[in-house]
């Protein structure tokens, strides 16, 4: 098998990885400028100067009027075009302007193969990082609609391809939706990399849908997005970005509300980061804090959302869902909103069941038309 390229017979599937990076669409940031006019230079007259009459019949000669010294114009000022602040980027406003080119979408190896999908570790660039993940990839000739989904927080140390998400794509894998997972940077097989207010996430989840039509077998017009947890705030941002996305499914999801997730579980950045002591200071300013949450951005979301949560969820509490909830039907926005009685942060079997029989059926409605 060559790398990024391989063929199944019958029992196989053609796996093509082709080096097409497709440009996401770029913003460019208005530029700033300011000027004050130049004063105009004002010359005034001299003074004219007599003598003093004298009791003579000859008059004393007027004496001459001196020659006038010219002042300078004083050189113009302007005032400086302001500094963006050196976390700007990082704040919705500054994501939505920025492109993510992405790039070719490898296998990296088969893994597993069923009646219904291929499984396949795959790699992507995202800002100059590797990112890795997992494939899930149907049998058929597509194109197939797409569901990314985003893993909730696990320890690096701890976490493996499909942690998190193996189930969910499974099932819908077998329902003719191609599935990926993506790593993020710091987890799995891929590159570390900054993730300010948990942004780097997002970041290579934009830079995957771009990276997308380098699989033949993905329909970049049908992508949705699935999140738990900590992924299910990455999607919340997402939303507010990138209008690519056709749906959305929140699964107990982190707070809308940058200031929640920092308040109970830190800023999370490391100490010898070069940003670390300006992060810091921003992580209690709830000013800028609005600036990074999509609580406050949701007005911007194009796609349908479907948020699921259960009633006893004390990792990441139902008010957190129900505000999210709250904020997007304020914005006018289509949500669906499902609580599940009785159910913590991972649901059980039977609430399993339910949860993801919505989640198809909401995948159908959006994904599969048009």
């Amino acid at each position: 098998m060559r790398r990024g390229r391989f063929h199944f017979t019958r029992r196989h599937l053609l796996l093509t990885s082709l080096g097409l990076a497709v440009a996401c669409r770029s913003r460019a940031s208005p530029t700033q400028t300011s000027s004050l006019p130049s004063p105009t230079s004002s010359l005034g007259p001299g003074p004219t100067v007599t003598a003093e009459p004298r009791p003579s019949p000859t008059p004393f000669p007027t004496l001459p009027r001196p020659t006038p010294t010219p002042v300078p114009s004083p050189t113009p000022t302007f005032a400086p075009t302001p500094t963006p602040h050196p976390l700007a980027a990082y704040t919705i406003e500054g994501l939505r302007a920025r492109s993510y080119p992405g790039g070719p979408i490898e296998v990296i190896r088969i893994v597993a193969e069923t009646e219904a999908y291929t499984f396949a570790h795959i790699r992507y660039p995202s800002d100059g990082l590797r990112i890795t993940g997992g494939l899930h990839l149907p049998r058929g000739d597509g194109p197939f609609p797409v569901v990314i989904l985003c893993h909730g927080y696990i320890p690096p140390e701890q976490y493996w391809t499909g942690a998190d998400t193996i189930t969910a794509a499974d099932e819908l894998a077998r329902r003719g939706f191609l599935c990926v997972a993506p790593d993020f940077r710091g987890w799995g097989g891929s590159d570390p990399g900054p993730n300010y207010f948990r942004t780097g996430i997002v970041i290579d989840t934009l830079n995957l849908i771009s990276s997308l039509p380098s699989l033949p077998q993905a329909d970049p017009a049908r992508i949705g997005l699935w999140g738990h947890s900590m992924g299910g705030g990455l999607v919340a941002k997402a939303i507010c970005i990138d209008q690519r996305i056709r749906a959305a499914v929140l699964y107990a999801p982190v707070s809308g509300w940058d200031l929640d997730n920092i308040r109970k579980w830190g800023a999370g950045v490391q100490p010898n980061d070069p940003l670390s002591s300006l992060y810091q200071a921003v992580a209690e300013d709830e000013t800028f804090l609005r600036a990074t949450s999509p609580l406050f951005h949701f007005h911007f979301v194009t796609c349908p959302v479907q948020i699921h949560i259960g009633t006893a969820d004390t990792v990441t509490p139902p008010e957190w869902s129900r505000a999210i909830r709250d904020s997007l039907q304020l914005a006018g926005k289509s949500v669906e909103y499902f609580e599940y009685p009785g159910e913590g942060h991972a649901f059980s079997p039977p609430a399993w069941r339910l949860f993801m029989d919505r989640v198809t059926s909401f995948y159908d409605r959006t994904l599969r038309s048009g």
